[in-house]
């Protein structure tokens, strides 16, 4: 695994930014109120030890409320002080699907190991704060590249984070048109917090 340097000690935004981060959301309301335009989604941020990074990570899953046990995304997060921003490093895992369910069951969770991720250059996630709130994006340039449909799309990400939310939109652009591939075409998905993972951010001083 090709990682950065170890970060610098976590501003206490950085810390604030884990601590809402790391838990369960679904948008359960959300697709209970419009069952036709959003299936009910499950995302998880599980808090990695420290020894991980030798700061703060999350290994991160999103599932499908009918299918617990088949990730459609499954990821490793690193975050790292940048002045006043707060950097998100994405990283995917070999053979992910050996690693489903590893949110809710530690004894998976400890299977994880840095030799089995892959750095996903140009697909970090930037975050500030503004209020009560964190803001983000996929870092800028275009160059997170993703092939769906048999077409190379770039990300398009955001993301507004509060303490008890997470609303996210996430799509795939054709790298020549611009024209959306993927992705969602109703709007942003709303997921409420339903259990705090927060107690496991490590504690570093």
């Amino acid at each position: 695994m090709n990682s950065s340097p170890p970060p610098e000690p976590p501003t206490p935004d950085l810390i604030t930014l884990a601590r809402w981060m790391a838990g369960h959301f679904s948008n359960y309301q959300q697709a209970f109120e419009d069952p036709k335009s959003f299936a009910h989604i499950h995302i998880y941020f599980r808090p990695l030890p420290f020894e991980f990074f030798e700061g703060i990570g999350f290994y991160s899953e999103q599932v499908y409320d009918y299918d617990m046990w088949r990730p459609y995304r499954q990821g490793v997060h690193r975050l790292v002080n940048q002045g006043d921003r707060i950097y998100i490093e994405n990283y995917g895992l070999n053979d992910a699907l050996l690693y489903a369910g590893a949110a809710r069951e530690p004894d998976i969770l400890k299977t994880i190991t840095t030799d089995c991720l892959e750095r996903r250059y140009h697909c970090s996630m930037i975050f500030h704060r503004e209020g009560d709130r964190f803001i983000g994006g996929v870092e800028p340039g275009n160059q997170c590249l993703i092939e769906r449909h048999g077409c190379l799309t770039y990300l398009v990400s955001q993301v507004e984070a509060t303490e008890n939310t997470w609303i996210s939109i996430d799509q795939g652009l054709d790298i020549n048109t611009h024209e959306q591939v993927w992705g969602s075409t109703f709007g942003p998905l709303r997921f409420e917090k339903r259990e705090s993972f927060a107690d496991e951010v490590p504690v570093i001083r």
